[in-house]
């Protein structure tokens, strides 16, 4: 481990957060996906998360590189290259023969393929397009509140310190990732099919990509940010907590809509 990471403030803060870590990953939803039309539901919803989570990663870009015009350096050269190797790849990544897109993209084709129904997303992005006033659209489209509740946890912490961004996004996206996806991926085998191309690409890249290297640089992110301030690591734990428990009650939302489903086909 880089020296960076053997710090005793971040060993203490995971070990902290170790309970919330935990009962995110045994979550029962990851049981719930074993066919097509369980994936569906899963994928109608968890594409919200999908795209909010650049919105995340956009505000610590703002606040740790520069995107204005005139241009002026960095604060911190090294975090600004952390985040940049990482928006490049959540923004614009190899999805093979010579093609790029951003995650969020390679989702919506991932989609495509399990016929899973992107016109609520969709719908909602043409929205997010056409409005000056995001906080009232995001207040006012309830049509998938359990959805929303996530969604506004994530633009709540947008705009807080750079620190408490690099938590939640550490804690409640990169490092928690593989392994959600991996349990995932357990229990789908049936995606190991040439038609589920995209989808498959999907998981094994964020299982790859988030556990050896994004995760890893936004870790080295947290540490830098937090320095030698125990008020800061506080507040960057409040972050991570939130976070965690915010995709916890997606689940739950999620489970929710599978349970449905699967009542109404049986009646």
């Amino acid at each position: 481990m880089d020296t960076l990471e053997k710090k005793p403030q971040l060993e203490g803060f995971e070990t902290r957060i170790s309970k919330n870590r935990a009962a995110l990953l045994a979550h029962p939803i990851y049981g719930e996906l074993k066919d097509l039309p369980t994936i569906q539901v899963f994928m109608k919803s968890h594409v919200f998360a999908v795209w909010d989570f650049m919105s995340l990663l956009k505000a610590l870009q703002r606040q740790l590189t520069c995107i204005e015009v005139p241009w002026l350096p960095a604060k911190d050269a090294q975090v600004a290259r952390f985040i940049n190797e990482i928006v490049l790849g959540e923004e614009t990544d190899e999805a093979g023969e010579g093609l790029y897109l951003s995650h969020f993209e390679l989702y919506l084709r991932a989609m495509e393929e399990v016929r899973a129904d992107a016109g609520p997303v969709l719908q909602f992005i043409e929205r997010v397009r056409a409005t000056a006033d995001f906080p009232a659209l995001l207040k006012d489209f309830s049509n998938e509140h359990g959805v929303f509740d996530f969604m506004r946890t994530t633009f709540a912490q947008v705009h807080g310190k750079p620190h408490e961004v690099a938590a939640a996004f550490l804690f409640g996206r990169e490092d928690i990732i593989p392994d959600m996806f991996t349990r995932i991926m357990k229990t789908l085998n049936l995606f190991y099919a040439p038609e589920y191309r995209f989808f498959r690409q999907y998981l094994e890249r964020h299982i790859e990509v988030d556990g050896d290297h994004h995760g890893p640089l936004a870790r080295k992110m947290l540490v830098s940010l937090c320095g030698e301030s125990e008020e800061k690591w506080r507040e960057a734990e409040h972050a991570a907590v939130l976070a965690i428990e915010a995709r916890i009650k997606l689940w739950d939302f999620i489970q929710s809509e599978i349970s449905a489903r699967t009542k109404s086909s049986k009646t």
